[in-house]
C-alpha cells in the first residue's frame, strides 16, 4: 500500500472499532438509534466509499471476511429497531469474531 491508502484503510479500521464503542453505549443505554446509527457507519456504504486503488491491493481472503462483516453492521442497524438489547449484543459478538478473525490473519504493510 501507498502511505495514503495505508492511512486510509487504518482510519476505516479505527471507525469499525469506533462503532463497536458506540454500538455497545448503545446496548448499555438501551438506546436504538444509537445502535443503528453506530452500526451503520461501518456498513456497506464504508466498504462502498473505499477508494478502488486500495481496494484493488487488498487479497481476496481480506475480501471474504470483510464484505460479511459491513453486512452484519448492515443487518445490526436493522435488528436494533426490534431485537432484544440481549440479541443485540450477541449479534456484536458475531461482528467482533469477524474483526478479530482478520486482524489474526491480516496486517496493513
Amino acid at each position: 500500500m501507498t502511505l495514503e491508502e495505508r492511512t486510509e484503510f487504518l482510519s476505516e479500521m479505527r471507525q469499525m472499532l469506533g462503532s463497536i464503542q458506540g454500538i455497545l453505549q448503545g446496548i448499555t443505554l438501551e438506546d436504538r438509534e444509537m445502535i443503528a446509527k453506530y452500526a451503520v457507519l461501518s456498513g456497506n456504504r464504508m466498504a462502498r466509499a473505499t477508494p478502488d486503488t486500495l481496494r484493488n491491493r487488498l487479497p481476496q481472503a481480506f475480501k471474504d471476511l470483510g464484505g460479511p462483516t459491513h453486512m452484519l453492521f448492515e443487518e445490526l442497524a436493522i435488528r436494533a429497531e426490534t431485537d432484544d438489547m440481549n440479541d443485540l449484543l450477541k449479534h456484536t459478538n458475531t461482528i467482533m469474531i469477524q474483526c478479530m478473525a482478520c486482524h489474526a490473519q491480516f496486517r496493513a504493510n
